[in-house]
């Protein structure tokens, strides 16, 4: 039986035998299977994946995966034997992500605080009249 490769949505895709994390081999049976297996290796489907064996046991777990690269043969049979290399993401990548939420939390506080700002200076305008 062939290992799973199961993805933070749910998702399965089987696992030629031999693959491993540098080179998860995966058998489909056409060009659009392929597709729609390499179509599921998204940013938040890699940030938690696991592999389970033939016997659905978990064998492997990796958290903040990325897809470097993918490699496809057209077999004689139609078939479509493909190589996705994953990896860990670098303390460089995480950190840039880091960064980048942290970032877009300081554009959405300063234009709350601008937006308070306004109402403030607002309502005591209004009171300054009354």
């Amino acid at each position: 039986m062939k290992n799973i490769l199961v993805l933070k949505d749910g998702s399965e895709i089987g696992l030629e035998t031999g693959a491993s994390l540098s080179d998860m081999k995966v058998l489909s049976d056409t060009k659009p299977d392929m597709l729609s297996a390499w179509n599921k290796l998204t940013e938040n489907n890699l940030s938690e994946v696991q592999i389970k064996d033939g016997d659905g046991l978990v064998v492997a777990t990796y958290q903040n995966l990325v897809l470097d690269s993918e490699t496809s043969i057209l077999n004689k049979d139609g078939t479509v034997l493909t190589s996705f290399r994953l990896r860990g993401k670098t303390e460089v990548e995480v950190l840039g992500e880091r960064v980048a939420v942290l970032e877009n939390g300081f554009e959405v506080h300063g234009g709350a605080i601008g937006d308070l700002g306004l109402a403030v200076s607002e309502l005591a305008e209004e009171r300054g009249q009354a």
